[in-house]
């Protein structure tokens, strides 16, 4: 199974974490998966009112440096912590 069937994969897994996942965890997840689907950040800074949208740009902003594979294999090991974490297989 290649890296890209590996990341979707867990990108499926993802869905079967408990609700109950921190802001951080959610934050690293979505910065990991949108440098690894789009690339590097490709919009403007949300405005200083939207606080989610602003958080979740710096999540990905954070990881702009990491190459699609690097960004996909580390999503993968990240979804692992987390399965593990509450108990569930990866």
């Amino acid at each position: 199974m290649g890296l890209k069937e590996k990341f979707e994969e867990h990108a499926e897994k993802v869905k079967t974490l408990p609700a109950a996942l921190s802001n951080e965890d959610m934050l690293i997840l979505y910065g990991l998966y949108k440098q690894a689907t789009v690339g590097p950040v490709n919009t403007s800074r949300p405005g200083m009112l939207d606080l989610k949208g602003k958080a979740k740009w710096d999540a990905w902003k954070a990881v702009e440096g990491k190459s699609k594979d690097e960004a996909m294999g580390d999503y993968i090991t990240k979804v692992k912590q987390l399965l593990e974490a509450a108990g569930m297989s990866s």
